[in-house]
């Protein structure tokens, strides 16, 4: 036992070193398995009938309905107090007169004000994912089993708290999608209706990524940065991607100057820190 002793001396020596300690004594921090939670149950909210076991139908709808917005509520604002008050304590924001409690209140109840706005725009994702792929075989197929989907919606959730200059929570979001799908989406990305990625695995959609209308990415798609310093972080770093724009697999687009105009098809495997005009198709010309 001695050597244990001396193992947990050596523990507590690095945990006064180096930090990477969420001390009990001050504000805690929003926990990963409670942003699961509610992620989870968030997805049963938006899409109900399609994730639980329990039977629903029109006299009972309601009721199901008010108790998870109810419970879910209640999860949000500790979890997104938690939040504010860390960032108040590093000095990166103030919860103002009525403390973190209260702006977290707001936060919440601005989220679910916006939910109807979320699901019609996860309607339109939807139709697109299902009109652009031949393999899709209805609607619901797309709801169940799509990860694109899926990043789509996790995406649509975490961008409200990213606008909401929420810490924390969105990124924490983004990463459960991002672990469970391989499509790494940042939340604070601007993505517009009816988007649609297709297969997924491996796509990078940086922060300050703009994405129009009707865009269609496959696999592999990196829409990233140039290499900037720590400092430039808060400049537009990432790519402009206007309406009805096609991106197939393992293209790579960066700079945050660069605009690929409307209307264009850019072709696998390419390599873009460049603007490229509207209605224009881009390939990679093999001899």
């Amino acid at each position: 036992m001695d050597r244990i002793n001396k193992s947990i001396d050596a523990l507590m020596e690095t945990y006064g070193k180096f930090g990477m300690v969420n001390h009990s004594g001050e504000a805690s921090l929003p926990g990963r398995e409670s942003i699961a939670r509610i992620v989870r149950g968030l997805d049963e909210l938006i899409f109900p009938g399609f994730r639980e076991n329990q039977g629903l139908d029109h006299s009972n709808l309601k009721l199901i309905t008010a108790e998870k917005v109810n419970h879910l509520a209640r999860e949000l604002i500790r979890e997104v107090e938690k939040s504010l008050a860390y960032s108040a304590r590093v000095g990166a924001l103030s919860c103002g007169q009525g403390g973190c409690h209260a702006a977290a209140e707001l936060i919440v109840e601005g989220f679910f004000d916006e939910i109807p706005a979320i699901r019609r725009a996860l309607s339109l994702d939807m139709q697109a994912n299902f009109r652009g792929d031949p393999a899709a075989k209805s609607e619901d197929e797309v709801i169940l089993s799509y990860p694109g989907f899926q990043a789509i919606t996790v995406h649509r959730l975490a961008h409200y708290f990213w606008n909401a200059q929420v810490p924390l929570i969105p990124r924490m979001m983004s990463e459960l999608v991002h672990g469970n799908t391989g499509i790494d989406i940042h939340p604070g990305a601007k993505i517009g209706e009816s988007f649609f990625i297709d297969h997924g695995t491996g796509v990078v959609i940086g922060e300050t990524t703009v994405i129009g209308n009707n865009v269609k990415l496959y696999q592999g798609v990196t829409l990233g940065a140039l290499s900037v310093k720590k400092e430039e972080g808060r400049r537009k770093r990432h790519p402009t991607i206007e309406d009805d724009v096609t991106i197939y697999s393992h293209a790579t687009i960066l700079g945050g100057e660069t605009v690929i105009g409307r209307g264009s098809v850019i072709g696998g495997n390419v390599w873009i820190t460049e603007s490229v005009p509207p209605n224009t198709k881009v390939y990679n010309q093999h001899k």
